[in-house]
């Protein structure tokens, strides 16, 4: 009998293969005699995504697209650059710690928002007090649930106190903590923002139209201090396409310059296209698999741990790894991005690939001959199907249920969805207090909520010294893990298509920086 991750692998490979013939046949290229050329006369960068972000506000979206236009479009008081990991000045010139709760900064002087306005102290006092203050339901308020307070001390200096030691604190201020301009956000509020955003970053909003594309042009007052570097692109038009076949079609035909997230087997077939290249990379993403076990949960059957042991024992991730994930991903056995601060699998409880065991528990449970459970899931399609045929292998009858992320989240945190297929790329933030506790600090996307584990976490986002700081959050990963909260699969490498004149790195936080890409010459 062949195994399932063979018929897997088989039916997928055949699926992509008619999916980039039919790509091929759709923009008349089975055979190219010359290559497409990107939009290069008009200076415009063209790149299609399958999520549309729900705001532009960098504080009410946290789908990947909406990361990459506020790093685009707004700055943070730090930048840290992704390669050396050595925090900058960014709109601040010079910080210092001034205890354990206290950042002190300078600002720089003669920055001006995309509308004209001043960056000041005010830009950064407001914003920080708005965003972290719960009653205006920030969706990222993860990234800024640590702030007490921030005090203007002069016009050009500010402070940042926590509301405990939080070491973390740079790599937020770094990343994810965008600042606003004070008067205009006051008039507009998020919802105006994400209207008419504006920022101080090195591209700026020339049109948005919500749930179709997002137009940027060069912001040609970008300030000359700033470690991000002077953008060379006039234009970055983003267009919102969610089916992939037509992203492909389009990238393939010139249509569109640049693509990501594309699936390993059909970025393999689009090697053979002379127009495009393919290029990829390992991420800070990880993917898992949550269960609802809350009071309420649509599958109850998900509270007896046998079953969600069964569950992580169904799934050959190595096998899916291999034939679908593709080359560079890492396989993982805690809730957390390996390269993170204090992220470790040291002694935790690992789930091989085992479907008799599986088949064993189940029936231990009481579900001898399977149960059916709905399955929600957002991207990663081929990956989902994946998981969902090794489930059925073993008894588990999954109905999938595939939606935008916000939909998704949504429906999550409603207490609506019992098994969920996601990922999660910690907003660019390489510490562990950014992966773990979203899913099980008792936040609004925690749906298992232990007591024990929400203190371990606790302790350890907000001690100081590095070694007890690590092992608070050892044991609630080992915890999280022996009682198979959630299922960790892989790492997700991301397959970027672009055409063949576009210049561009990948960097492991899948950011794409627009003010470093460039034309070939």
């Amino acid at each position: 009998m062949r195994k399932p991750h063979a018929r897997v692998s088989q039916q997928l490979t055949r699926h992509a293969m008619k999916a980039v013939s039919a790509c091929l046949l759709a923009a008349g290229l089975f055979s190219l005699s010359s290559p497409a050329l990107a939009d290069k006369k008009s200076d415009t960068l063209r790149m299609a995504y399958d999520q549309a972000p729900e705001s532009v506000d960098p504080y009410f979206n946290n789908v990947r697209i909406g990361v990459i236009i506020a790093a685009n479009v707004w700055d943070t008081l730090l930048y840290r650059d992704p390669m050396t990991n050595e925090y900058k000045g960014q709109l601040a010139k010079s910080w210092k710690q001034i205890d354990d709760k206290t950042l002190e900064f300078e600002l720089r002087e003669g920055v001006k928002f995309h509308n004209g306005e001043e960056f000041d102290a005010d830009s950064v006092v407001y914003t920080l007090t708005f965003v972290a203050d719960p009653k205006n339901k920030a969706v990222t308020q993860q990234n800024v649930s640590w702030i007490d307070k921030v005090e203007k001390l002069g016009k050009y200096k500010v402070r940042v106190i926590s509301k405990k030691p939080f070491p973390g604190a740079k790599e937020y201020l770094s990343t994810t903590v965008a600042i606003h301009p004070a008067k205009y956000y006051k008039e507009v509020g998020p919802s105006g923002m994400n209207a008419k955003p504006v920022g101080t970053g090195p591209y700026k909003v020339a049109e948005y139209i919500p749930g179709k594309s997002i137009t940027l042009e060069k912001n040609t007052n970008y300030f000359k201090d700033s470690p991000k570097v002077q953008p060379t692109i006039g234009k970055v038009q983003v267009r919102f396409i969610p089916d992939r076949q037509t992203q492909m079609a389009e990238v393939i035909s010139g249509g569109a310059d640049f693509i990501m997230h594309v699936p390993q087997d059909q970025a393999n077939q689009l090697k053979s296209v002379p127009s495009v290249q393919v290029v990829s990379g390992n991420t800070m993403r990880i993917v898992f698999m949550q269960m609802n076990i809350q009071e309420g949960t649509p599958s109850p059957e998900l509270k007896d741990v046998r079953v969600r042991k069964a569950i992580a024992h169904a799934i050959d991730r190595k096998a899916i790894i291999k034939n679908i994930v593709g080359q560079g991903s890492e396989l993982l056995n805690t809730m957390c991005t390996p390269s993170q601060t204090a992220c470790t699998e040291e002694g935790a409880t690992v789930y091989n690939y085992d479907p008799a065991l599986s088949k064993k528990l189940l029936a231990e449970a009481g579900y001898p001959n399977g149960f059916s459970i709905d399955i929600v899931a957002y991207r990663e399609r081929q990956q989902t199907e994946a998981i969902i045929n090794y489930l059925q292998a073993v008894g588990i009858k999954p109905k999938l249920s595939y939606l935008q992320y916000a939909a998704m989240r949504d429906m999550i945190r409603a207490n609506k969805a019992g098994l969920t297929h996601q990922t999660w790329a910690s907003n660019l933030v390489n510490d562990v207090s950014a992966s773990t506790p979203v899913y099980f600090g008792f936040g609004s996307d925690d749906i298992t909520r232990d007591p024990e584990v929400r203190d371990l976490l606790e302790k350890g986002d907000h001690t100081i010294d590095t070694a007890p700081r690590k092992e608070y959050y050892k044991k609630a990963l080992n915890l999280i893990a022996d009682k198979a909260y959630a299922v960790p699969l892989w790492s997700l490498p991301v397959y970027y298509v672009a055409q063949k004149d576009v210049a561009f790195k990948p960097y492991p936080d899948e950011l794409v920086r627009f003010w470093e890409m460039s034309w070939k010459k």
